[in-house]
């Protein structure tokens, strides 16, 4: 899917391993879950299969427990929708690189080419918005995100404003 794509994995493992070495995390167990987190992506709870996925790719891989349910950890509780919340400093950080994605240039792109694939109108999309892009930031748990999140919010919110005025300008009477 192209908002969900290779792009948008190598976008949050870079994300992932700059707040992970920021904020002290282990950032082999956050790489790692950042490039398996969405290899389940076509399923219905992705977080969940995703993470069953890559526990068992590393065994395959001959990796320790320890360091499996580490990862499978952080991939469970990573997305916005799957009810797990984020146990670890390292889930914390997955969780935070896949939401900073959702906002920002990129996060307005992005949701438009999910609404494209999706089918959803733009009254939709505003939707979407509300109900999920922006709340993102203060859903965030590590202070670096939440400083690169500033900025990214407040084109977010000044997008959002914006199409929102536009359409408004159609329910009048031109």
């Amino acid at each position: 899917m192209g908002s969900h794509d290779d792009g948008h994995v190598e976008r949050v493992v870079k994300l992932a391993v700059y707040i992970a070495e920021r904020e002290g995390a282990d950032v082999e167990v956050v790489r790692t879950s950042a490039e398996l987190h969405d290899i389940a992506r076509d399923k219905p709870n992705h977080a969940i299969e995703s993470a069953r996925i890559a526990g068992e790719i590393l065994r395959r891989k001959g990796y320790d427990e320890d360091f499996i349910s580490k990862v499978v950890h952080c991939i469970e509780s990573h997305s916005f929708s799957s009810n797990v919340k984020p146990k670890t400093l390292e889930a914390k950080v997955l969780s935070d690189a896949d939401k900073l994605d959702a906002i920002g240039a990129i996060g307005v792109a992005r949701v438009f080419m999910f609404s494209g694939e999706r089918g959803r109108s733009i009254e939709d999309t505003l939707k979407h918005f509300e109900e999920k892009l922006l709340k993102l930031k203060d859903m965030l748990y590590t202070k670096t995100a939440r400083e690169i999140a500033r900025n990214r919010h407040e084109f977010l919110k000044m997008f959002y404003d914006r199409l929102r005025k536009e359409l408004e300008f159609y329910e009048q009477d031109c």
